[in-house]
Order: C-alpha cells, then sequence, then structure tokens
C-alpha cells in the first residue's frame, strides 16, 4: 500500500510501502496511508501548520487557514495523490519574497538569541570525577556510530540501554513522538545508525523495546 511520510520540516514524502518508507527515510517522521490517518495525524498539529503543510505543497494557492483537521486533511489528502515517485519530496517551500524574507528574519532573531543565552548561561558545576568518566565512555561510544550527543537517535540510545529497555509510551512521553512515529524510527534511524534494536512484549506489559548487551 502506498504510505506517505510527513517529517518535522512539512516535507511529504510517497513510498510504495511501509516498509520502504522506514528503511529510506533519514529521520522522525509521521506516517499515513489513508486520509482517515492524515486527519487523525493532523488533529494533533497547531491549527497554523495545518495552512503551512498545505501552502508548502508546489503549485497550490496558498489558505490563510482551515476550520477543522478533517477540512485539511481532505484537501492535503487530495492533493498528494498525484505525487508519482516515490520518495520524492512533495513540500516545497512556496517561491514567496515576503515568506523568504520573513523566515531569514525569523533565523537572523534566532542566531541572536542563541548567543547571548550562550553569553548569558551560568559556569555548570563540576561533576564527580566519576561520572565524567562514565559521560565520557557514553558519548565516545555514540560517536564511534557518527551519533551527535543530545541528539534525539542518542536519547532514545540512552533510554534503550536500560536493563529494561524502554516502553513505547515513555519514547513517546520522553520525545514527543506519535507511536508510529516511534516505530518508523526504530526500523529506520536505529537501523541506519548500526543498532540492532530487540522488539518484545512482557506478559501483560507493553511493546517495548531494548539495546541487546
Amino acid at each position: 500500500m502506498k504510505t506517505f511520510t510527513l517529517d518535522n520540516d512539512n516535507n511529504i514524502s510517497a513510498f510504495a510501502t511501509a516498509a520502504e518508507a522506514a528503511a529510506v527515510a533519514p529521520t522522525p517522521f509521521d506516517s499515513f496511508a489513508s486520509e482517515k490517518e492524515l486527519a487523525e495525524l493532523v488533529a494533533g498539529f497547531p491549527a497554523e501548520r495545518w495552512r503551512e503543510l498545505w501552502n508548502c505543497l508546489p503549485g497550490v494557492t496558498p489558505v490563510r487557514g482551515f476550520r477543522s483537521p478533517q477540512a485539511a486533511a481532505s484537501r492535503i489528502w487530495a492533493r498528494i495523490q498525484g505525487l508519482g515517485d516515490a520518495g520524492q519530496p512533495a513540500a516545497e517551500r512556496p517561491a514567496n519574497p515576503r515568506i523568504e524574507k520573513k523566515a531569514k528574519g525569523r533565523a537572523r532573531s534566532a542566531k541572536g538569541a542563541k548567543a547571548r543565552s550562550a553569553q548569558k548561561a551560568p559556569a555548570a558545576k563540576a561533576a564527580p570525577k566519576g561520572k565524567k568518566a562514565a559521560s565520557r565512555g557514553k558519548k565516545a561510544a555514540l560517536a564511534s556510530k557518527g551519533v551527535r550527543g543530545g541528539s534525539k537517535i542518542a536519547q532514545v540510545i540512552e533510554m534503550l540501554q536500560r536493563n529494561n529497555g524502554a516502553t513505547i509510551t515513555e519514547i513517546m512521553k520522553r520525545m514527543g513522538w506519535l507511536r508510529h512515529t516511534v516505530r518508523g524510527f526504530m526500523a529506520g534511524s536505529m537501523k541506519k545508525a548500526g543498532y540492532s534494536v530487540e522488539s518484545f512484549k512482557p506478559t501483560g506489559g507493553e511493546r517495548s523495546y531494548r539495546l541487546p548487551k
């Protein structure tokens, strides 16, 4: 079944199957294969993002907003049916000088805020030597696989390295993801990073994930 993915930058891509989407997509994403699934997905988004999703699609007439997630999902779903090549991103920023100028202004503002934050940040307290050594060991292990410390994948790895791993709900709460985002991340990003994730479900428990010792 044709599956679509939506990433945090509002890029929508089409894939022949869900497995192909999980294997190809390089970043955490949400997936959907029907208008109903898309409606359930956008229902959790702020109204502003409904508009952004539509306005990012190439060749559309920009709108100021939608009355409901169902209305947004219906128009977006109808529009992306024309996607032909699997894996080809459908969402592109509109060539609108005002939008581009505003985006650049936000980028400069964000850089300025980051610089000010760095200047005002208080000096961190020295950590105990044992903790420092353990931290350096974990960072070195992550770096050996090309994982940046503090990144989303690094945070998930930290949870999966616990003795009992982490339940899908724990990962959802920690990362702010939906259930199918977690599943796609395990099948895609973790596999690409070279990690073999164990999926298990304790008796009477919830689906969990962990890294083998």
